[in-house]
């Protein structure tokens, strides 16, 4: 017959625990079992008074909310709240029961603004630290990739930022309009922090951030995140991230790949001087001459530079990131490419080779020769490091800042990156659980089988 269920009749009182109502597979209760936050209390102490003023949240309650909600993919903290009180997952996961009222989501910001983004950053190399040990990452061969963030603000709050007062009432507005010219970049009134970058040379400026991301290869944990604005070319940053990644492994780095957005002179040769083996695509050299830079042959040997018709160029005086070498006049006075390759006005051949540049062409000479085992982690790299920038902006809110401000940016990237190494935390747990009981449950059935045949090679006893 057809049921009814009286709903007017509610329960008054309610025995047991919430985590009798979360589904063990539930990704809160998943990551419960790895969540160790014992330690943070002390590290928060010096931030507060011991002896005066009101009693605040715990600070284990605010991280685990904030936490929820990067898992559960509720980036916004009015939104998280309100999802909280009617959500017993995330109650019984900050600890909280059904009668307890649950904080105000402004004192999430100002927990924010208390601890600064070094104590969220203290919280998402714990996490690193707590793969290391549990043997999920190991930290010596890791994927390096950068991505845009686009920021929290509006296209009406973007201002044209001019040169300077003349140049401002006298220019003509196609040229302010250009790209040719940086005299006119736009910036964010409401979020100076955020710059104008883009993905693409077809695709239009977009105020935004860069994040900048260390991944290991073994099963995906994030080593290391920092975010910069969105202008801050990847290879200015890669060699510090590096640095980064083997303080907070204590692993030294053996191999280290990346795109060819990283193939400068400065990274390989950062990369060589720490011992770490580059699988990164070297990049066409750019040709802004009839006579190129790859056309002079530099020999380490004895620091000189050979011009396409063989004679010395010799170094003069250095320069940031590298030196000038100089052609003598009388070289190049009868040479037959000085009306192509002499700049105007000048009598000798200048050349410009930055510091690093042997170890660019010797990572050019090995890009030529690498090995099938090179190909498959340069394979790897693109969807270990860019597969973690996908999944952080599909479903933890990370493909727009939440907030304003680049230490608001920084706080949403490591507390995605943590939640990312928590669900790898949980999941590995999860699979050595699986293996412990296939080998017990195999292993109870290979012992019935010998005693089933021992039993059956027993000799029959015979009556005499």
């Amino acid at each position: 017959m057809l049921g009814r269920k009286e709903r007017n009749q509610l329960e008054l009182f309610i025995t047991g625990s919430l985590r009798q109502l979360v589904p063990d597979d539930h990704i809160l209760a998943r990551v419960d079992r790895v969540l160790d936050l014992s330690w943070l209390r002390a590290e928060v102490a010096d931030l507060y008074c011991e002896t005066n003023g009101r009693p605040g949240i715990d600070p284990e309650v605010a991280v685990r909310l904030m936490l929820a909600g990067f898992l559960l993919g509720i980036v916004h903290d009015r939104r998280l709240l309100r999802e909280a009180q009617v959500n017993l997952a995330i109650r019984w996961f900050v600890g909280y029961g059904l009668h307890e009222v649950l904080p105000d989501h402004s004192s999430l910001t100002r927990i924010r603004q208390r601890w600064g983004a070094d104590r969220f950053r203290r919280i998402f190399e714990r996490t690193v630290q707590a793969c290391i040990a549990a043997k999920i990452a190991k930290g010596e061969v890791v994927h390096i990739d950068a991505s845009l963030i686009r920021a929290d603000v509006s296209w009406e709050s973007l201002a044209v930022r001019h040169a300077n007062a003349v140049a401002q009432a006298n220019e003509d507005d196609a040229e302010r309009n250009s790209r040719e010219t940086g005299k006119y970049k736009k910036i964010c009134t409401t979020d100076p922090d955020a710059t104008m970058a883009t993905t693409a040379r077809n695709r239009r400026l977009e105020p935004a951030y860069k994040q900048h991301a260390v991944v290991d290869d073994a099963f995906g944990v994030v080593l290391d995140v920092e975010v910069t604005t969105g202008e801050i070319n990847e290879g200015q940053v890669v060699i510090e991230r590096v640095d980064a990644t083997i303080a907070t492994t204590g692993v030294p780095i053996k191999t280290a790949t990346a795109d060819a957005g990283y193939a400068y002179a400065k990274v390989f040769g950062g990369l060589e001087r720490r011992g770490i083996e580059a699988v990164i695509p070297t990049k066409a050299e750019p040709i802004r001459s009839a006579v190129p830079l790859r056309r002079f042959r530099y020999d380490a040997k004895h620091d000189i530079l050979r011009c396409p018709r063989g004679k010395v160029l010799k170094p003069g005086k250095p320069i940031k990131h590298g030196r000038f070498f100089y052609a003598r006049a009388k070289d190049c006075n009868g040479c037959d490419l000085a009306s192509l390759c002499l700049s105007k006005g000048r009598a000798n051949k200048a050349v410009v080779i930055g510091d690093d540049y042997p170890a660019l062409l010797r990572a050019r000479r090995r890009r030529e020769r690498w090995t099938a085992e090179d190909d498959r982690l340069y394979q790897r790299h693109r969807w270990r490091s860019e597969g973690y920038h996908g999944e952080a902006k599909t479903w933890h809110g990370l493909a727009r800042a939440v907030r304003r401000g680049l230490w608001n940016m920084k706080i949403q990237a490591y507390l995605t990156a943590a939640a990312v190494n928590l669900k790898r935390l949980a999941a590995a747990l999860v699979a050595t659980l699986l293996r412990l009981l296939t080998a017990t449950a195999l292993g109870g059935v290979a012992a019935r089988r010998t005693s089933n045949a021992a039993r059956s090679a027993r000799p029959a006893i015979v009556a005499v």
